[in-house]
């Protein structure tokens, strides 16, 4: 579970990024958070993933609370928690099954542990045929796929994707939407930071807008026509 309580961030330079957001995702939700740019998504996800600690009030994910988190549990926490990144984060000089088994190894996975897991990612996300090919040779929706992969191979219980379909053209960005919502069905929460409108129009899922450091609307009314957009 993901748990805002009257949360603030402020930056050295006096910027005040949050300004007392309160939200609660449920295991297994799958949610969207939309908002204009500056307005406070990125602040959010760097306090979920212990990037960052709160100015005030209280973040808890996954049983961890990140206003006093200690520094040496901040990778268990990240082990809860796979990011997918807008600009993929891919490994270029490995293969897709290398790229998808670093992530295992960094946290001490066996090699057995991994024989078995990344090859059932990999089908999980169609790229089972592509295992012994470059990052340079896969389309970008193949691309975005692999950083999916990367993501949930460790099994996290939550996965944020910010921006997934930011570079993609309209077909592979329902694609990757699905599988997003096929990863969701299989009980993994799924916070997903978006610009784009029609996907959202498109997955009726719940909504929430963040505007100028605020939570302005949460709902499953679809994509919130915030001010300035």
């Amino acid at each position: 579970m993901i748990e805002f309580s009257k949360v603030t961030k402020s930056y050295s330079v006096g910027t005040r990024a949050l300004k007392g957001v309160s939200m609660q995702i449920e295991d297994g939700e799958f949610v969207f958070l939309v908002g204009p740019s500056g307005s406070g998504k990125s602040t959010i996800i760097k306090l979920i993933t212990g990037e960052l600690k709160p100015t005030s009030g209280t973040v808890h994910v996954n049983g961890y609370s990140l206003e006093r988190i200690r520094k040496r549990e901040i990778p268990y926490l990240r082990r809860t928690v796979g990011v997918v990144f807008q600009d993929f984060r891919l490994i270029e000089n490995k293969t897709v099954y290398e790229n998808v088994a670093f992530v295992m190894r960094a946290i001490g996975a066996r090699e057995r542990e991994i024989r078995e897991r990344v090859p059932y990612v990999l089908n999980l996300v169609g790229l089972d045929t592509k295992s012994r090919r470059h990052p340079g040779e896969l389309s970008g929706g193949e691309q975005q796929r692999l950083a999916i992969a990367r993501a949930l191979v460790n099994n996290p219980s939550t996965i944020i994707a910010d921006e997934p379909t930011g570079n993609l053209d309209p077909a592979r960005s329902l694609e990757i939407m699905s599988l997003l919502a096929e990863i969701n069905n299989l009980g993994t929460t799924m916070l997903v930071v978006t610009h784009e409108m029609d996907l959202v129009e498109r997955f009726p899922r719940r909504v929430i807008t963040i505007d100028d450091g605020l939570v302005v609307h949460d709902g499953m009314d679809g994509y919130y026509q915030y001010e300035n957009q």
